[in-house]
């Protein structure tokens, strides 16, 4: 069946989740950039995060938001998120476990749009938060609260995952409630291209990790490592997390991943708006109607497409390709992520460049510099020298990608500015964790109470 046809009421065979998942290739004319970013809500006048309900509370600021055209998305009569029509700019908020209040942005044509859209969305929730004594926190685990302290969200997915997380690993917890990230979701133009855009993804991941690493604190102390965040995911759920080696071998494609996820346990199946716990059963079942929480019924794409958010790779496919190995951070960073990839992967030239560098690379060494990023960020070591050396090449890949697409800005700027504070990381050595450290070792008298002003939006 063509790609472009594979709309199916219901699935019942493994060749339909791959032409699902195919029908995503599209030509480079359509390829767009979709932009992710949570941050941690806190009161503003004592640094505590915010519950879900009360006048200052996380469903306070939803109901806020409504008025710049969000429509509110429910489960049952509670409020869970926001969405908004392509016509007033399209896009979602949605809330994770601990409140993280994440923007998921429409799928745009260039880093101009994507950072006004950043721009805009910042704008409308400093409004709401400053009625409500709220502040916004870009970090990638909080610096100061734990998970006795971690509100818990309303939202039936994530009731269902906290009972199940602590059996799979000891960090699976402070993922969902103490974690945030930033993340871009990319095209591909065909299986070939889906295989070496997710090969560069995964390769360079653990680079992302470093240059973006901005979570040094746990409980209010160093942990010694520079992004907790990246830690966490090593201890979280090992049927669902890693680096995917078999994304390097010769037969890998849209089979082998659909192979992957019917052999990863599912969480739950939505009906009629609410969740039916699936935890650990299979979805090879589920096609042929021998679910035990859903006898008899068939999954649609629907259900497929739930499915596959609950994989957690450090690169995961869709019908797009999504960049997971970021932490959350300073409003530069949402720019200046979705830019370094698009310009790796969204120039053909340069993809086929970068495509060249990784070749060599081993399943040892990555793996390696999956382990070293989060703890050393660009002081780790690589073939002779380190991750900073490694990221100065990477980074004038990246500056050429976007200089040939020639996204104008309208004043002249093309989008290789967004890769200034990258470049400026890499000049200095000093990940944005390493200035954290400096901050709290010096001037902030080994205090984590100013990072809620240095890094507030």
């Amino acid at each position: 069946m063509p790609a472009a046809d594979a709309n199916f009421e219901y699935l019942e065979h493994a060749n339909q989740l791959k032409d699902w998942m195919e029908a995503g290739c599209k030509p480079a004319e359509d390829w767009r950039i979709g932009t992710e970013h949570e941050k941690f809500g806190f009161r503003t006048a004592d640094h505590t995060p915010l519950s879900y309900d009360g006048p200052d509370g996380i469903r306070a600021m939803l109901e806020g938001l409504m008025r710049f055209g969000w429509q509110g998305k429910y489960e049952g009569d509670v409020l869970v998120g926001l969405s908004r029509s392509a016509e007033a700019g399209g896009g979602s908020v949605t809330l994770e476990p601990g409140g993280q209040l994440e923007l998921s942005g429409a799928p745009l044509a260039n880093i101009h749009q994507t950072c006004a859209e950043v721009n805009k969305h910042l704008a409308e929730v400093r409004t709401v938060a400053g009625e409500l004594g709220q502040s916004y926190l870009g970090i990638g685990y909080t610096p100061s609260w734990g998970l006795k302290d971690a509100p818990q969200m309303p939202k039936g997915r994530y009731r269902l995952m906290t009972d199940y997380m602590p059996t799979r690993g000891t960090r699976g917890l402070e993922m969902m409630y103490l974690t945030a990230t930033v993340q871009v979701n990319l095209d591909f133009g065909s299986p070939a291209d889906m295989i070496e855009k997710l090969k560069i993804a995964l390769a360079l991941q653990p680079l992302a990790t470093a240059l973006f690493a901005n979570s040094p604190f746990k409980n209010a102390r160093p942990t010694g490592n520079l992004s907790e965040r990246s830690l966490v995911w090593l201890d979280t759920d090992p049927d669902r997390t890693g680096m995917l080696p078999m994304a390097f071998e010769p037969d890998f494609g849209f089979e082998r991943y659909v192979d992957y996820a019917l052999d990863t346990p599912m969480y739950f199946v939505q009906r009629d708006g609410g969740f039916v716990n699936a935890l650990g059963m299979s979805f090879r079942d589920f096609m042929a109607g021998n679910l035990p929480a859903l006898p008899g019924e068939k999954p649609t794409p629907a259900d497929w497409e739930d499915h596959l958010t609950t994989l957690f790779p450090e690169a995961r496919v869709k019908r797009f390709i999504e960049m997971r190995g970021a932490d959350a951070g300073s409003w530069q960073s949402l720019c200046a992520l979705p830019a370094f990839w698009v310009g790796l992967l969204y120039d053909a030239d340069t993809q086929r460049q970068v495509a060249d560098m990784i070749a060599d690379w081993t399943q040892a060494e990555r793996d390696a510099l999956r382990y070293g990023a989060p703890v050393s960020g660009l002081a780790t070591p690589f073939r002779g020298a380190s991750l900073r050396e490694l990221a100065g090449q990477v980074l004038k890949l990246a500056q050429r990608g976007l200089a040939a697409r020639n996204f104008s800005d309208g004043t002249g700027g093309d989008e290789t500015q967004f890769l200034h504070t990258l470049q400026e990381t890499v000049a200095q050595g000093q990940t944005p964790a390493d200035v954290l450290l400096a901050k709290y070792h010096g001037e902030w008298g080994e205090d984590v109470g100013p990072i809620f002003d240095t890094l507030a939006f």
